[in-house]
């Protein structure tokens, strides 16, 4: 099926047309609609999935014209290859859950709040398929849109302030972003580029002052998104008051949005400065790394808590994309799955208990193992998959950030961030002790029901997820190869590091062909006529 992207991403709104003509007062109706119309969704991805040659070209590749305004062109231009894979199922996967979460937990405004879930799904699809850069951009701001409505109309006390934090942040930093987007595409008219097709724009030769001005607008884009400190601070105050459905979606995979753009944009599009800004980024990564370990040991809220693992968690991720090395992104892009399986976990199981006892905080429970069985071995499994127990999903993609950082030139950040690690386990099992274990002295908590068929279903599928990827990851590991493969040789890492370790051995070779060495790794001249002069 040649348009099958087109048909996954826009699948959701055709459940939001049938939504318009379903009665407000009808939620059972609302709630059944929004969840078929995402299964469905689901099981639409899959042929992707199964049809997916392991290469590195871009797949299922549909690109027609779609806007022709004085100088500027934009093309429909979508396609995926390893890297996004991965996110668009991941994404297909987490919304049928997301939208079985809210079967008790909204009452008010269900139709409304069933359309912000399926617009906000295909904004997300969207974002992860576009080969155009204008498309793109149009995708990640229509993000903002449904979110903001979620956590502002159905969120907790202080939703205002989280959702105008919210906004603000991500918009300053998306604006930016299209500053830059619009004079790169004027950099590539005077080369004979005609439109935003990504692709355009990866042989483009721009001036290192250049890159490092686009590069830097293009990055705080990302890292808001990400978030990296310091710019995280939106992140605790907008998954504390998002309803759980909202706090899954945002940790699962929309924070995603921020490391993917770094890998597929900024990256590929300007290698020079990535290598110019790779201490900075790793000392940030390092820094929130270990900052929002030290700040959830100390919180009395679990969802803030939780929400804190997940800045730290995505300094890994940021740490394993800048190691510049096959093994450091390959963990990277692993993690980002991990860490959508294991937090958006993590945020149900606080939903689960926040629908029963209307309080997140640590000191109002205890002794709830002796109440709650079912619930206590699910919220075990999720807590050590969160810290990365060996078995779990979350012990291979650190595993391989670790490595990769150590084999790079960010071997002391990797050191530094490694007790990461180890403050993760303490927060966590810390947290799980003291919610879990002890005495059940609280008479609300002894009156608690143990978890209904709904939510262990919800459950289940994550778990799953869990012992597959921590036990065998090499089906997900091969799709990305190539594709992670190809980013590298765009970025123009593998040259640099080889002229760095064996510059004695690789001299004379490189004397007597220089064009044979450099032609496989990239087609543009810059690296070859690099070397005479560092001679």
């Amino acid at each position: 099926m040649s348009n099958i992207l087109s048909v996954m991403t826009f699948l959701p709104i055709v459940g939001v047309l049938l939504l318009l003509f379903i009665p407000k007062g009808s939620n059972g109706a609302l709630r059944s609609v929004a969840l078929v119309t995402t299964v469905v969704t689901f099981i639409a991805s899959l042929p992707i999935l199964t049809g997916y040659q392991t290469n590195a070209e871009y797949q299922f590749v549909e690109n027609v014209p779609w806007i022709a305004a004085g100088p500027f062109a934009m093309r429909y231009n979508i396609g995926i290859d390893g890297i996004s894979l991965w996110l668009v199922i991941l994404t297909t996967f987490i919304m049928p859950i997301a939208v079985l979460s809210t079967w008790t937990a909204v009452e008010d405004k269900v139709k409304e709040y069933m359309i912000c879930l399926l617009i906000l799904e295909t904004a997300m699809l969207g974002a992860f398929i576009s080969l155009d850069l204008f498309l793109f951009y149009i995708f990640w701001e229509l993000m903002l849109i449904p979110m903001y409505f979620m956590i502002g109309i159905w969120g907790g006390k202080n939703r205002l302030y989280a959702t105008v934090k919210f906004f603000i942040y991500t918009l300053v930093g998306s604006l930016l972003m299209l500053v830059a987007l619009i004079y790169l595409y004027f950099l590539g008219t005077k080369t004979g580029i005609t439109d935003f097709s990504l692709v355009h724009f990866f042989d483009l030769k721009i001036a290192p002052a250049t890159q490092t001005w686009l590069f830097a607008a293009f990055a705080l884009a990302f890292a808001v998104k990400v978030p990296m400190f310091p710019l995280h601070t939106w992140l605790p105050d907008a998954h504390t008051e998002a309803p759980t459905a909202g706090s899954v979606i945002l940790a699962a995979i929309m924070l995603k949005m921020g490391t993917y753009g770094f890998i597929r944009f900024a990256m590929p599009l300007f290698p020079e400065a990535t290598h110019q800004f790779t201490p900075l980024i790793a000392t940030l990564a390092v820094i929130g790394i270990i900052y929002a370990a030290l700040v959830a040991m100390v919180q009395e809220d679990v969802k803030k808590l939780v929400a804190y693992s997940s800045v730290a968690h995505l300094g890994f991720v940021m740490l394993g994309l800048f190691a510049l090395n096959e093994q450091g992104v390959t963990g990277a892009l692993l993690q980002n799955l991990n860490h959508g399986i294991s937090t958006g976990a993590l945020f149900l199981i606080v939903g689960f208990i926040y629908e029963r006892r209307h309080t997140r905080l640590i000191t109002d429970f205890g002794g709830l193992s002796k109440q709650m069985p079912i619930f206590a071995v699910i919220f075990m499994i999720v807590t050590l998959s969160s810290v990365a127990l060996p078995g779990t999903n979350g012990f291979v993609g650190e595993f391989l950030i670790l490595v990769g950082g150590f084999e790079s030139s960010l071997r002391w950040w990797t050191i530094v961030a490694s007790s990461g690690v180890i403050f993760a386990a303490v927060y966590m099992l810390w947290m799980f002790q003291r919610v879990m274990f002890g005495e059940l002295d609280n008479p609300k908590n002894q009156a608690l029901l143990d978890l209904n068929a709904r939510e262990i279903a919800i459950m289940v599928p994550l778990l799953v997820m869990i012992f597959v990827l921590g036990v065998y990851p090499n089906p997900f590991i091969e799709k990305m190869t190539p594709s992670i493969k190809k980013v590298i040789a765009h970025t123009r890492i593998e040259p640099v590091t080889t002229a760095k370790v064996a510059v004695p051995a690789v001299a004379p070779a490189a004397e007597v062909a220089p064009a044979d060495h450099a032609a496989p790794v990239h087609p543009v001249t810059e690296p070859a006529a690099e070397k005479p002069a560092a001679h």
